[in-house]
Formats: structure tokens, sequence, C-alpha cells
């Protein structure tokens, strides 16, 4: 039976290394991570993404579409086994529905695999004729992507900044008020531990309702088999001078280790840093929309998480040597169908201004990333008024009741330190402008044969992220 069990794991490894040298040479894969903060909309970018590379009628700026290069492209069983499929097939009905409506948001780790049957290139290629590749896109939920800055903080380092952050939130209140009642250098109880764990999981709640870009840890918000573990039984408390072993302190000190531990390196080793591409997904409207604190809070959330990114370019070896590193990587601020095309290059400079710091470091690495203002679904169309003597720019869409409305949600300025400045000294509010947001309503669709969803920029988005591997 050793032996029998010695010649499986020889099997077993040898299987695995051939898969791996297939990939490199002979069918290569390419793994997309799709991440961003909760909203921002990463099931209808995967949605459209797969939609619009089926069905190339509308990517007039990917190159391998319209040079007929892409003969084919179809879905096959992801490889991972242990991973959820992306539910692309519901998603679509969702959207493309008599009566279309969102689909359901991310709350769990998810991979679908789109293959493409590809015209031959290179000296070579009319002798190999077509060539295969594999695009494998991981979703990941926005909630889970924030945990990753955890890893570089001690447990009273992530509980200062925490207490520091929820004494300005009204929606904090209630946690700080049961914490005020605890006494961490006490014995450890276990109920004690599990009210005050389950009133800071509703102040996490809470906030992400009232748009907070830094609810950690993300699992307290998607505790999934989780739920009711030790792992998730902890909260942010003031530092003892002199914790006892047996504390409440030491207690959730130990638990806060162990979910980074058990909960956060194995979704950073065994989905994170596997991958070869990353698209970013922000909503930075609705954050200019709640004020400087919100845009400050998402400015820092997203550096904190972009810190956590292998960027650099990937050798010829890296495939086959499991040494991935992030080559590209794309910054997508969402919902651009909310404003006039006009305001786009604004809305595109406010998300590289926001991501600078985290650009330069990657550019450094060797990493190559854009910034670009998308729409995956486009949901309005443009007019422009006569307001006051002046013309006014609108968008107009299909609200959630029903009702057609007509929106002009303000002018960003040219210069982005205009937001970004009183964002970064805690200003109240805006003292230049007015920006509002409007939620619309998925548009009915009305395609003809071979048009993929409408979008804004979404061929754009393709061509940075895959051109180089579809011609």
């Amino acid at each position: 039976m050793a032996l029998t069990a010695f010649t499986d794991r020889i099997g077993q490894t040898v299987e695995a290394v051939s898969a791996t040298v297939s990939e490199a040479f002979f069918e290569p894969v390419l793994r997309l991570g799709v991440t961003g903060l909760s909203r921002a909309g990463k099931t209808v970018f995967i949605t459209s993404l797969v939609t619009n590379l089926m069905e190339t009628g509308r990517m007039t700026q990917l190159r391998a579409a319209q040079s007929g290069g892409i003969l084919g492209a179809y879905l096959q069983p992801q490889p991972d086994l242990m991973l959820p499929r992306f539910d692309y097939e519901a998603h679509l009905a969702a959207l493309t529905a008599a009566q279309p409506r969102w689909p359901e948001g991310t709350r769990a780790v998810s991979e679908l695999r789109l293959s493409f049957r590809l015209a031959p290139s290179g000296l070579f290629g009319a002798l190999a004729g077509p060539r295969r590749m594999h695009l494998d896109i991981v979703d990941y939920p926005g909630e889970w992507l924030l945990d990753l800055a955890l890893m570089r903080k001690s447990f009273a380092q992530w509980s200062q900044a925490t207490l520091e952050r929820l004494n300005t939130r009204p929606q904090a209140q209630g946690f700080l008020a049961a914490l005020r009642q605890v006494d961490p250098a006490a014995a450890h109880d276990e109920g004690v531990a599990r009210a005050l764990a389950d009133e800071f999981a509703a102040c996490l709640a809470a906030g992400r309702a009232a748009g907070w870009s830094d609810c950690t840890p993300g699992r307290f918000l998607l505790p999934g088999d989780l739920a009711g573990s030790p792992v998730l039984t902890f909260a942010p408390m003031p530092r003892p001078e002199t914790p006892r072993r047996a504390s409440l302190w030491t207690q959730m000190e130990r638990r806060f280790e162990g979910y980074k531990r058990q909960v956060v390196r194995p979704f950073f080793e065994n989905h994170f840093a596997r991958i070869d591409r990353q698209v970013v997904l922000l909503d930075v409207l609705e954050a200019v929309h709640r004020g400087p604190a919100a845009l400050e809070e998402q400015r820092a959330a997203m550096a904190e998480v972009l810190a956590a990114f292998r960027p650099g370019a990937n050798s010829f070896l890296s495939g086959i040597l499991r040494g991935k590193r992030v080559e590209k990587i794309l910054f997508a601020a969402t919902k651009a169908d909310h404003l006039h095309h006009s305001q786009h290059p604004q809305l595109t400079a406010l998300t590289e201004a926001m991501l600078r710091e985290a650009r330069d470091r990657a550019r450094f690495s060797g990493a190559e990333t854009a910034a670009l203002s998308i729409a995956a679904l486009r949901a309005t169309v443009e007019e422009r008024h006569q307001h006051q003597g002046a013309p006014l720019d609108l968008v107009r869409g299909t609200l959630q009741d029903g009702r057609q409305a007509a929106f002009h949600a303000g002018a960003l300025p040219q210069d982005p330190a205009r937001l970004l400045g009183p964002a970064r000294e805690g200003a109240g509010g805006w003292l230049q402008g007015d920006y509002g947001v409007m939620h619309f309503a998925p548009p009915v669709l009305d395609r003809r044969p071979g048009d993929g969803l409408p979008h804004i920029r979404l061929d754009r988005a393709a061509e940075f992220l895959l051109g180089d591997r579809l011609s």
C-alpha cells in the first residue's frame, strides 16, 4: 500500500507538471482577476466582458475582433474543481430580460473559463493552424479584497487605526458604547466576546450601507461557513498596559492572528497571488457624491489593497515555475454612463490621481498600468438642454421605479486636486460644486445578432488586458 501511495503521488506530480508545460507551450492560460470595492460592478463587468468577447460586434477597439483574429470563443468548465463557477447564464438572463434587473453582487470567489480559437500567427503559424488560448476569469468579493492589508498589521495596530476611524462615524456609536462597558484586561469571557463581535459586525454592515470603503475584516460581512466560529469572534479594542495571558485582549489578539493565518493567507496564496492581469473597479462617482471623507476613504483603502499586489513583468519561465507576477493592472472607474462623455476625461484623471502612488510602484516594478472610465453596460443616452441661457449636458435613463429621468451629476473639475486636496484635509463638504448620483435600472435591450451588450470603452479595456495575447 505504501508503494501504491508513493506511485500515486509520483503520477499526480507528473500530471501536474505536464498540465503546466502544456499550458505554457501549447494552450496558454491567462488568469484575469476582477476586483474592486462593494457595488463597483464586478458581476456586470464580467458578464458584459464575456458576452462581448463571444459576440464582438460592439468591440471596435479590440484589434483581434476587427481583424478576424478571434475565430471563436466558447465557455468551458473551469479548471479548479474546488471553486464555484461564476453564474454567467443567470446574470446575463437578468440583464437581458423583458424587465431587466441588476444581478446579485459577488458573495464568494468564483471562476469562469472562456476559451478562444485564434487565427494562426507568427512565422510558422500557417503550418501550425489555429491556436487556442484559455482565459480564466476569477471574481473576488470586494469585502475580502480589503483583508489583504491586514497581513501587514498587528492586532494592536489594526485596533488603534480602526477605533480612530470609528470614533468619527455615527454608524459605529452602538459598538463603541458596548466597547466602553468592557475591560480588555479582564479575564476572557466567551459571552462577552461574542456580544462584542456581533456589535462590531453590525457596525460594519451599517457602514457598508452608508458607503464606507474600509469595512474590514471582510468575512464579518460575508462569513459563509465561518459564521459563529472563533476565528470571527473578535473586535478592535484599546490595548491594556500589561495584557495578561488569559485576558480578553489576549484572546482577541490570538483570534485576529488566526484570521490572518487561516482565512486571509490561504485566499492570497490560492487565488490572488496566481493572477497574471488585474482589473481594479472603482465607483468613484459614488464616493464623490458622498463627500470628501468618502473619497479619502476610498483612496486610502485602495492604496492599502494595491500594496498587496506583486506587480512586474513575467518571464518566459514564470508560468512553468509558478512564479507569476501581475504584469498588467487596469484601474477602471465604473458607471461612466452616469456622466456625459464630455466629463469622462475628468473622471479618468481623478481616478489616476487617486491611485498615483500605487501606479508608480507598479510601473517601477515593471508592470504596465492604465486608467479608464468605463460602463460595462450602458444604461443611459446623452442629451443637451438649454439651462439659464447656456447648454447643459445631461444623461437620460430609466430609474428603478420605471420612470424616465434626465440627470446632470455636476461638473467634475479639470484639476483632480480640487477634490483630492479637501478630501485629504478632512473637509466637511465640497467648497465648489455639488455632485449627485442617480441609480439607473438596466436598459431594455434590442440586440442584433452578433452584437454584445452596449458599453462604454469595454473594448479598450479588453484590448489593454488581452489584446497582445489574442493577436
